[in-house]
């Protein structure tokens, strides 16, 4: 088995497997209180601020400028934006009427924005085991510990949304298939640009920043009117700070 297929079939595997345990886990949390499904999120949005402020832009700013990395955020925000209103459209949400629907698009605004996420990580491993075979496991086991909870932070709410089990796990599994093919590009050019990894960084950095602002923090807000979305916030960046420096 070539080099390539082995880094190609890792990075998938380490992606999914990750996202795919914790949307097992958020699977099982069908008909929970409101209360509890605010903190999940308002955890969730926690850990996505950690892995923008201590993962993303960091690694962006050693290889790159300051403006490459500003670029990229905003095209990320844009990208997400122009994902809300298509879904949107789709699902013809009236917050005001259809809570489901609602917390059904909060859950595929998610995975669209991990599915971003997860390529980059991808590169990381791609570009890890072409430099040794050591740092590339490394980096891919991290990855896959941190993509639990961002499993349960997209299945969560597409199971209260109304998703059906099997379908949840699909999306979950899709959304950690690009760690793969973020791999495999990362190990063909192993030598690519730093200004395009930082792009790719900081890109999937502004599109968790939008999931962040624009629906995780808001719907967690809208569940629970008390102080559980603030301490689920702060938990969940305590969480992710600890997670990244494992």
């Amino acid at each position: 088995m070539s080099d390539l297929l082995k880094t190609t079939l890792l990075g998938l595997f380490f992606g999914t497997f990750g996202t795919t345990l914790g949307g097992i886990i958020g699977v099982k949390f069908k008909k929970t209180s409101n209360m509890f499904l605010s903190f999940i999120l308002s955890l969730s949005s926690g850990l996505m601020t950690a892995i923008i402020c201590f993962d993303l832009i960091p690694e962006a700013l050693k290889i790159s400028k300051i403006y490459n990395v500003i670029l990229g955020i905003i095209f990320g925000i844009i990208c997400m934006i122009i994902c809300n209103i298509l879904i949107d459209k789709k699902f013809n949400v009236n917050r005001a009427t259809n809570f489901k629907e609602q917390l059904l698009k909060t859950g595929i605004i998610v995975s669209i924005g991990l599915a971003i996420h997860n390529f980059p990580e991808g590169l990381a491993i791609g570009s890890g085991f072409e430099a040794s075979a050591t740092l590339g496991l490394s980096l891919a086991i991290a990855i896959c510990i941190h993509d639990i909870p961002e499993g349960i932070s997209m299945a969560v709410p597409m199971r209260n949304g109304g998703l059906s089990a099997n379908r949840v796990l699909f999306y979950v599994i899709m959304s950690g298939i690009t760690t793969g093919v973020g791999a495999f590009v990362g190990k063909i050019i192993g030598g690519i640009s730093e200004v395009v990894i930082a792009i790719c960084l900081s890109f999937a950095a502004g599109a968790m920043l939008y999931i962040v602002s624009g629906e995780l923090i808001p719907e967690s807000n809208k569940l629970y009117d008390g102080k559980i979305p603030a301490i689920g916030t702060i938990i969940g960046f305590i969480l992710g700070l600890v997670a990244l420096n494992l």
